[in-house]
């Protein structure tokens, strides 16, 4: 969000601090939120040592709550679909007594989510899935409204842990009967930790490919309890967060981590699933040379015949300026890779997972690592040479800029559905095992956000209904159809 920017840079420009700025209109003095980001103070150490190890919040300043409230603002004008099924839902209430453990990344678009899932009746605690992507003063704001938020942008590992930990672990207050996962992390510790409340969990929502394929093996295994709900795979969330979303955020991205012209430039895309074609096809519109790797023989001819060259990593590494990882993977750059890249070779990874690019192997006394900005490392050689590394590793879209908010409402009004979906369902219709979103549901989500376009939907006659076979509302194509 462009106005983001301009109003830190003005901010920045007259060199007031944000904390003095919003002091006069906060309310609130806490120990559990801190402001000492500099010093390298993890807010948890801070309201551990006051003696609240299990505070209300833990963010990293409470003071930038009005910023924070209206970059929620400006996303909201921009989710109507979500919005939309608040105002819809809001007194039916369908998620009345719901203790939802959020895990995601906290940006202004969440804020708007977990603000919708509150008016339709649920209490929620929510952590952040990733140390570097949450939004400070977004999650200022949700603290302010009495929100139990725990995440702060750069997060230790340790703190990361812990504030999942505050909204999973139960309590005499706090019984959690619904996870909504952004990679498995909640999931999982709840499951390793809390046992006997995961078995009271009614519900699990995951987003991400890293999470569902977590979820796949927990079924596998025979360990998973509760029934969940892949809407990664969902069309809604597959097309338009996966694809249309990275197609724009990328170049955002790496513009304002970078400063790149990307004209000319040699590039290479690890993977053409959704957020690998997003990218490719946002870097052909700007000139660059696109090459793909793939291992899916049906994917790497999607991409041969959309244009781009599929060659292995080693026969380009050597000559390519931007490297950007779209797996779900691990060990897809290695440091040998990183060794033959030419100097100043930028390298980022869209995918959920920080095991694509292996920035462990890069921690070895031979190389200096050098903070350029926030969120981008040069990682020098011996003889001089460097590369540049985006928010080490972890996802760059979300670590080095944001989201367009219209694509996250897609995904929040899925995610909404999916809750209230699981939360309401008889006791017998969804067993111990990963399920996809339902058809209809899909659609449902689609035509909340035709309005913002003025779009008209042609509707069947009865005669052409009966010739198809399908209900004149929907759904309109089998579950095996492929958008």
């Amino acid at each position: 969000m462009a106005t983001t920017g301009i109003l830190k840079n003005t901010i920045r420009e007259e060199n007031v601090p944000i904390q003095k700025r919003h002091s006069i209109i906060s309310g609130k003095s806490d120990f559990w939120s801190s402001s000492d980001e500099e010093e390298g103070v993890q807010p948890h150490e801070k309201a551990i040592a006051a003696g609240q190890p299990n505070p209300p919040y833990c963010v990293r300043n409470v003071e930038q709550h009005a910023f924070g409230r209206r970059e929620i603002e400006i996303a909201e004008q921009e989710m109507p679909g979500i919005m939309a099924l608040r105002a819809r839902a809001k007194d039916d209430k369908p998620l009345k007594d719901a203790k939802i453990v959020g895990c995601t990344h906290i940006n202004a678009q969440t804020a708007v989510l977990i603000e919708t899932l509150t008016a339709l009746g649920a209490t929620v605690r929510w952590a952040a899935c990733n140390i570097y992507s949450t939004q400070n003063e977004v999650a200022a704001a949700l603290a302010h409204a009495d929100f139990a938020i725990f995440a702060w942008r750069g997060q230790s590992e340790e703190a990361f842990w812990w504030c999942i930990d505050q909204c999973c672990t139960p309590t005499s207050t706090w019984q959690p009967n619904m996870i909504l996962d952004d990679g498995g992390d909640a999931t999982h510790l709840m499951l390793k930790k809390h046992a006997p409340a995961f078995k009271q969990i009614k519900g699990i929502v995951e987003e991400s490919v890293t999470g569902v394929h977590r979820l796949y093996q927990l079924s596998k295994a025979g360990k998973l309890c509760v029934p969940a709900m892949n809407v990664n795979d969902s069309v809604t969330k597959t097309k338009f967060d996966n694809l249309y979303s990275c197609r724009e955020s990328i170049i955002d991205a790496l513009k304002r981590s970078t400063d790149l012209m990307f004209g000319g430039k040699q590039s290479v895309v690890c993977g053409y699933g959704e957020v690998g074609k997003g990218c490719c096809q946002a870097l052909k519109a700007l000139g660059c040379v696109v090459y793909v790797t793939e291992i899916d023989p049906i994917c790497a001819l999607q991409a041969a015949m959309d244009g781009f060259r599929v060659v292995k990593l080693t026969e380009v590494i050597r000559q390519v300026d931007i490297v950007i990882t779209a797996t779900g993977n691990k060990g897809v750059v290695t440091r040998d890779h990183m060794e033959r890249m030419k100097n100043g070779c930028v390298v980022c990874n869209m995918g959920h997972s920080n095991t694509e690019v292996d920035v462990h192997a890069l921690r070895t006394p031979d190389l200096l690592w050098e903070r350029v900005r926030s969120q981008v490392d040069h990682i020098i050689w011996p003889n001089g040479k460097r590369i540049v590394l985006l928010a080490e590793g972890r996802l760059a879209n979300l670590c080095c800029s944001s989201l367009p908010s219209f694509v996250v409402s897609v995904t929040a009004a899925t995610q909404a559905l999916a809750l209230i979906e699981l939360y309401n369902a008889p006791q017998h219709r969804y067993k111990a095992d990963v399920y996809l979103l339902p058809k209809k549901m899909d659609e449902y989500v689609a035509s909340l956000h035709l309005p913002t376009f003025d779009a008209h939907l042609t509707e069947l006659t009865d005669e052409q209904a009966k010739y198809l076979g399908l209900n004149k509302v929907g759904p309109f194509k089998p579950n095996y159809y492929r958008y």
